[in-house]
C-alpha cells in the first residue's frame, strides 16, 4: 500500500511539473493589437485577420487597427482588397504592411505615378493583362485595344492595312487627325512617331508585352504633350528565368504572325531577346461598286526585334534596351506605298529605398527613315489604255517624300512618402525632335523642296497625394516650355537651293497644366470621385509642314499652328466586390484651338486652329468574374462630341467620332477543355468630314470575333481565331464630293496557330 501511495504522489508531482513547464513556455490566450498599413504607411480599413482554420478574428477600423484574441505565438493571415495576402506569427502588438496586388499597382502607377487601390483612384483606368492580350482574336495591338469601350483610331481600319497617318488614338470622343490626342508609352518611354505623332502598332514584339494600361482623361500634368485624351502604357516582360516561347499563326488573306521570345537569368543579371514577323496580303479596301484597274490590296509586311539587358541587386535595377522596326506597305493602288525604318534605344535605372521611396531615370532616343508616295486617281483610262473603264482608271504620281528624323529625351521621377498617408511626387523631363523633309512634287513642273524643323519640350512637375480615413486627395501641376525653332524651307530653282517664299515660324509656348482629384470610399465596397484637369498638345512637324493626300482629298499644312489646350474633368462612382468591379463616370473635355482639317472645297482641306470643340458624355466599365471559370468585361460610352465655337461648322459632329460605342468580351476556361472567348463591338454612325455631309456619313456596325485554345500539357498550345464572324461590311472612310468614294473593312478572316513554351513561363 505504501508503495502504491508513493507512486500516486510521484505521478501527481510529475504531472504538476509538466503543467508548470508548459505554462512557462506558452501564454494564456489574450488580446493582441494589430495595425495594417500600405507601403506608404497609410492605414488600410476593412483588412481581414483570420487564423489557419479560416476563422475571421477581426477586421480593421478606419484607423487600420484591430484587436484579436489568440494564444501566442499564433499564425494569422491578413488580407485586404487590392493587396497581396500576408501570413505571419503574432507574439505581441504588430504592424503589418501589405503590398499592392500587381495588376492594381500597374494601373494606378500610370494614372498618378504612385500606387493606389481601385477605389482610391479618381481617374478611370483599365488594364489588358497578359492573359487577355493573348486570348483576343485581333492580330495587332490596336485591334485588341478596340475591345475597350471608347477606344478608336482616327479611322476604323486595322493597322494591318491602314496608312500610318490614320493611326492616331482617339479617347473620350475627342477624335484625332493623323496626330494622336493620346500619348502611348512603353516603360515610360514615348512611342508616338516623332514626325506625325501617329502610332506604329506593330513595333513592339507581342510576346514581350506583359500588359497594357489605359488611363482616360487629361494627364498632361505628369506626361506633357499629347496626353489630352489619356495615356496608353505598355508594361514589358522582364527577364526572370530561363525560358523560350515561340508562336506561329497563319490564316485568311495570307495573314501571318510569327513571334519568338527567349530570356535567361544568372544571379543579378538577366537578358531578353524577342522578335516577330507580321504581314498580310490584304484586301481591296475600295467599295466593290467603285473599284477600277488602279485598285490593289492594301497590305503590310513588317519585322520587329528587341533586346533587353538588366542587372538587379538590392533595391537597384539597371537596364539597357534596344529595338528595331521596319515595314513596307502598299496603300491600295499601284503607285501608293510607304516604308518605315525605326530604331529605338533606352537605358535607365529604378531604385527603391527606405520607407518606399523610389527614383526612376530614363534616357532614350530614336532614329527613323520614313518614305511615302502620293498619287492622283482619275476616271480617265489613258494610263492603262482601257476605254471601257468607268471608275478609277488612271493614276499619276503627285509627290514623293523622304523624311529622316531623330529624337532624344530623358526623364527623372522621384516618389517620396512623407509620413502616414502623404506622398510627394516630382520630376523633370526633356524631349527633343529634329526632322528633315525632302519632297519631290510632280505635275506640270517638277518641284524639289528641302525642309528642316527642330522641336523641344522641357518640363518639370510636382504632385502631392494624401490618403486618410477613406479620403484620397491629389493635386499636381506641370510647367512645359515648348519650342519650335531653327526651321528652314528651301526650294531647288535655277540649279541651286534657294529659300522658299514662306519660312517656318519660331514658336515659344509655356503652358501650365494642373490637375486635382478627390475620392471618398463609402464603406468597404463603394467610392465616389471627382477630378479636373488642363492639358495640351503641341502641333507635330507633319501638321506644320507636310501636304498629304487621302483618296481625292489633299490636306495642306499650316506654319502658324498653335498648341491645343484642353480643360476637362469627370465625376464617377465605383464598386468593387469579390466577383468584379463596376465604374460609371460623367466626363467632359473642351479643347481650345483644336488642330483640324477644315474643308475649303470637296477636294482641298487646310489644317487650322479651330475655335473650340467639346466632348461630353458618360462611360460605364465593368470586369466581372461571376463563376470561377467565367469572365466578362466591357462597357459603354456615350459621347456628344461637337464643334462648340467656330467661324464655321458650329454645332457639327467631330469627324470620325461615334456617339455610341459598346463592347462585351466573354471568356470561359476549364483545364480539361481549354479557353473559348467571344469579343463583340458595337459602334454608332459618324461623319467623315467637318461639314457633316450626308453623303459622307459612315453607318454604324456590329462586329463579332471569337478565339479558342487548348493546352496539351504545359508546353504546347493550339489556338484559332475568327474576326468579323458575321461577315459585315464595315465602312472605314468616305471622300470626295457628291460622288463620294468609300473604303470598307475586311470581311470574315480566320487564323490558326500554335504556341510552344520551354522552361519557366517567366512573366
Amino acid at each position: 500500500m505504501h508503495c502504491i501511495k508513493w507512486k500516486v504522489i510521484c505521478g501527481a508531482l510529475a504531472l504538476a511539473a509538466l503543467t508548470q513547464c508548459a505554462t512557462l513556455n506558452a501564454q494564456v490566450a489574450g488580446t493582441l493589437p494589430v495595425t495594417v498599413e500600405d507601403s506608404s504607411g497609410a492605414a488600410i480599413s476593412g483588412a481581414t485577420v483570420a487564423n489557419d482554420a479560416g476563422k475571421v478574428l477581426g477586421k480593421t477600423s478606419d484607423t487600420g487597427t484591430v484587436t484579436v484574441e489568440c494564444a501566442t505565438p499564433c499564425t494569422v493571415h491578413v488580407t485586404a482588397s487590392g493587396f497581396k495576402e500576408q501570413t505571419l506569427a503574432l507574439n505581441g502588438s504588430t504592424t503589418v504592411r501589405l503590398e499592392l496586388a500587381s495588376e492594381v499597382e500597374q494601373v494606378t502607377v500610370t494614372a498618378y505615378r504612385t500606387p493606389m487601390g481601385e477605389l482610391e483612384s479618381p481617374a478611370t483606368t483599365r488594364l489588358l493583362a497578359e492573359q487577355a492580350l493573348q486570348q483576343m482574336p485581333a492580330v495587332t495591338l490596336d485591334g485588341k485595344l478596340r475591345m475597350l469601350p471608347g477606344v478608336e483610331t482616327f479611322r476604323r481600319s486595322s493597322s494591318l492595312v491602314a496608312n500610318p497617318s490614320s493611326q492616331g488614338v482617339s479617347l473620350r470622343g475627342l477624335g484625332s487627325t493623323s496626330a494622336s490626342r493620346t500619348l502611348v508609352t512603353a516603360d515610360d518611354v514615348p512611342l508616338n512617331d516623332p514626325l506625325g505623332s501617329w502610332i506604329h502598332w506593330q513595333e513592339q514584339p507581342e510576346l514581350a508585352i506583359k500588359s497594357v494600361q489605359l488611363v482616360r482623361g487629361g494627364a498632361s500634368d505628369l506626361y506633357g504633350s499629347s496626353a489630352i485624351g489619356g495615356v496608353v502604357n505598355m508594361i514589358p516582360v522582364r527577364p526572370t528565368g530561363d525560358a523560350l516561347e515561340v508562336s506561329t499563326t497563319y490564316g485568311g488573306q495570307g495573314t501571318f504572325d510569327e513571334s519568338m521570345m527567349a530570356q535567361g537569368k544568372r544571379g543579378a543579371y538577366g537578358a531578353l531577346i524577342a522578335g516577330g514577323l507580321i504581314g498580310t496580303d490584304g484586301y481591296i479596301q475600295e467599295a466593290a461598286a467603285q473599284r477600277g484597274p488602279v485598285d490593289q490590296p492594301s497590305n503590310v509586311h513588317s519585322q520587329n526585334a528587341l533586346i533587353d539587358l538588366e542587372r538587379e541587386a538590392g533595391g537597384l535595377r539597371l537596364f539597357a534596351r534596344s529595338s528595331g522596326y521596319q515595314d513596307s506597305r502598299h496603300n491600295g493602288t499601284i503607285l501608293q506605298y510607304n516604308k518605315t525604318r525605326l530604331v529605338r534605344y533606352a537605358t535607365g535605372a529604378d531604385w527603391t529605398g527606405a520607407n518606399a521611396a523610389t527614383v526612376g531615370l530614363r534616357l532614350y532616343g530614336s532614329r527613323e527613315r520614313y518614305q511615302q508616295t502620293f498619287t492622283g486617281v482619275s476616271n480617265v483610262g489613258t494610263s492603262f489604255g482601257l476605254p471601257s473603264c468607268t471608275y478609277r482608271c488612271g493614276e499619276s504620281l503627285t509627290k514623293y517624300s523622304l523624311v529622316p528624323d531623330n529624337e532624344l529625351g530623358g526623364a527623372l521621377h522621384w516618389n517620396q512618402p512623407l509620413g502616414a498617408g502623404l506622398v510627394l511626387v516630382s520630376g523633370a523631363d526633356v524631349h527633343d525632335v529634329r526632322v528633315w523633309d525632302r519632297e519631290q512634287s510632280y505635275g506640270s513642273s517638277t518641284t524639289l523642296t528641302n525642309l528642316r524643323d527642330h522641336q523641344r519640350d522641357s518640363a518639370a512637375y510636382v504632385e502631392a497625394m494624401w490618403i486618410r480615413k477613406g479620403w484620397t486627395l491629389t493635386a499636381s501641376g506641370r510647367m512645359d516650355w515648348f519650342q519650335n525653332y531653327d526651321g528652314r524651307s528651301l526650294t531647288y530653282s535655277g540649279g541651286a537651293w534657294v529659300p522658299s517664299a514662306t519660312q517656318p515660324t519660331h514658336r515659344d509656348e509655356r503652358p501650365f497644366d494642373p490637375r486635382i482629384g478627390i475620392s471618398r470610399k463609402l464603406g468597404e465596397h463603394w467610392a465616389v470621385s471627382m477630378s479636373g484637369f488642363r492639358a495640351f498638345r503641341s502641333p507635330s512637324p507633319n501638321e506644320l509642314y507636310r501636304t498629304t493626300t487621302v483618296g481625292s482629298q489633299t490636306t495642306r499644312p499650316n506654319f502658324s499652328l498653335l498648341s491645343e489646350r484642353a480643360t476637362g474633368g469627370e465625376a464617377g462612382i465605383a464598386s468593387e466586390r469579390p466577383w468584379g468591379t463596376v465604374r460609371a463616370s460623367y466626363f467632359f473635355t473642351e479643347v481650345s484651338r483644336p488642330i483640324v482639317a477644315v474643308s475649303n472645297s470637296a477636294t482641298l482641306l487646310t489644317r487650322q486652329n479651330l475655335g473650340r470643340i467639346e466632348s461630353r458624355g458618360i462611360s460605364v466599365d465593368y470586369e466581372l468574374n461571376p463563376l470561377r471559370w467565367l469572365f466578362a468585361d466591357g462597357g459603354y460610352q456615350y459621347a456628344r462630341a461637337t464643334v462648340a465655337h467656330s467661324s464655321q461648322d458650329n454645332g457639327n459632329w467631330i469627324p470620325e467620332v461615334a456617339r455610341n460605342m459598346a463592347t462585351l468580351n466573354v471568356r470561359a476556361y476549364k483545364p480539361s477543355l481549354g479557353t473559348v472567348s467571344l469579343n463583340s463591338r458595337l459602334s454608332g454612325r459618324m461623319f467623315d468630314d467637318d461639314l457633316n455631309s450626308t453623303n459622307l456619313l459612315l453607318h454604324g456596325y456590329f462586329r463579332l470575333d471569337a478565339y479558342a485554345s487548348h493546352e496539351f500539357g504545359s508546353r504546347f498550345e493550339v489556338f484559332g481565331s475568327g474576326e468579323n464572324l458575321l461577315d459585315r461590311s464595315i465602312e472605314i472612310s468616305k471622300t470626295g464630293g457628291a460622288a463620294a468614294t468609300a473604303t470598307t473593312g475586311s470581311g470574315r478572316v480566320g487564323r490558326i496557330g500554335v504556341l510552344v513554351r520551354l522552361g519557366a513561363k517567366g512573366r
